[in-house]
């Protein structure tokens, strides 16, 4: 299991794009894993067979764990593992050499103690014994459901999401009182497998889901939530699209959407509103020169949500802009994202307009302060006032515009100014940064 970035210890076997006896090319995409951050596929380290797989699809794995064999390479590295097996024979040919066996046992006897086995010889990971021992949860308790009855960090989490131990401290000194715990887990069971009615379908829940989940929750537990919105009336934006848009595509090979005009005018008003780019740092405010812009991408099928992210954006124009978005979201769609590219985020933008809806309330993605919503382009009648102060109605292509802020940093009328700089950028667009 590769090291997927500082922050990420564990992954799940998602699919082996190759089976066993399968060739295989350096480099080529091997198997895709997920992990609380990204999907993304790995490709493998050598040229030869599939000889073996050995974590099978669904199992989750800390990183490090080997996940299968690959043989018959050029240089032939992979055999080379093989011999060291035979090694320990000549130690069991000679009777002599007796003694050493039985120091070997003794040896197993102090591996539990190091966190790699529970109380009772059950082995766990690392990763799994911190969460159990955080939430007062005896592993031996858990029916397990890894390869050979491991238990893993899911079967934890279900225990821990139906209301399991969490004051274990005290059953964990004494062996006797550690009896009275067990009896919650059987209750965790049945909710971590609900009954399945007609018409119903169970999916576990992947490990993306799960840290959408979490991270939200948390969000909406740490931020004091307000939305704003505005009206845009964006005519110009429109205009200039339509006489870039052939340029771009023929000379470039890309589109330059309205979320490319955005994102350019966004970036440019967030140098004057450095509480909207910053973040609360515990009794600190933190504000930058720079901005690493998140654009939130939907995967395939609704499967989860990423929003990997532009840095430096401050630097780009809007060839530049247009450029980056597409790179992110086709890597995105394409499962080639690394956790580094969807980490470092300092203001994020997210775009359901593209689906119709003309208004919403998204949640912020911290450890930032505000994200930005863009809606629906609809053509709406708006009232036009010409230079003699006449009013008029007039057909105008027409989007809204949020700022989810956190209110503990950002007030509503800082927020309000932030928006009306933006429209003003937007509907008065001018050359590459409006």
């Amino acid at each position: 299991m590769p090291q997927m970035g500082v922050s990420v210890s564990e992954g799940t076997i998602t699919k082996w794009l190759k089976q066993e006896g399968e060739h295989v090319e350096a480099d080529e995409p091997l198997l895709e894993i997920s992990t609380d951050k990204v999907d993304t596929e790995v490709p493998s380290p050598a040229t030869g067979t599939l000889v073996q797989i050995l974590v099978r699809e669904g199992e989750t794995v800390d990183v490090g764990t080997k996940l299968g064999q690959i043989g018959g390479t050029s240089g032939a590295p992979a055999p080379a593992p093989a011999p060291p097996a035979p090694a320990p024979a000549p130690a069991a040919d000679t009777p002599a050499p007796a003694p050493p066996p039985a120091p070997a046992p003794a040896a197993p006897a102090q591996a539990p103690p190091a966190a790699e086995a529970s109380g009772n010889g059950k082995f766990v990971s690392p990763v799994v014994a911190r969460i159990a021992s955080e939430h007062g949860i005896d592993p031996n308790q858990v029916p397990g459901t890894g390869r050979g009855g491991r238990v893993t960090k899911q079967d934890i989490l279900a225990v821990v999401e139906a209301g399991g131990p969490t004051t274990s401290s005290e059953p964990a000194a004494p062996a006797a009182p550690a009896a009275p715990p067990p009896p919650p887990p059987p209750v965790a069971r049945p909710q971590a497998q609900p009954v399945v009615s007609a018409g119903e379908t169970v999916e576990p829940v992947s490990a993306m889901r799960r840290g959408i989940a979490e991270h939200m929750r948390r969000s909406v537990d740490t931020a004091a939530h307000v939305t704003s919105a505005i009206e845009v009336d964006m005519s110009r934006i429109v205009a200039a699209r339509e006489s870039l848009k052939k340029e771009y595509q023929s000379a470039y090979g890309v589109n330059p959407t309205y979320l490319a005009f955005i994102g350019t005018a966004a970036v440019s008003t967030l140098k004057d509103y450095p509480y909207i780019n910053g973040e609360l740092r515990g009794d600190s405010i933190v504000t930058r020169n720079f901005v690493n812009l998140g654009i939130a991408v939907e995967l395939a099928e609704g499967k989860g949500l990423i929003v990997p992210v532009i840095r430096n954006a401050e630097g780009l124009n809007l060839l530049g802009m247009a450029r980056s978005i597409a790179d992110i979201a086709a890597r995105a769609r394409d499962k080639k994202l690394l956790p580094d590219d969807v980490q470092g985020g300092t203001f994020t933008i997210t775009n359901p307009g593209g689906y119709g809806t003309f208004h919403g309330t998204p949640v912020i993605n911290q450890p930032q302060s505000a994200i930005l919503g863009t809606y629906a382009l609809v053509k709406r009648p708006w009232v036009v006032t010409d230079e003699n102060g006449n009013d008029a109605l007039a057909i105008k292509p027409m989007m809204n515009i949020t700022l989810t802020y956190d209110h503990r940093l950002v007030d509503g009328a800082y927020a309000g100014r932030f928006l009306r700089d933006l429209r003003q950028r937007l509907e008065g667009w001018e050359g590459d940064g409006g």
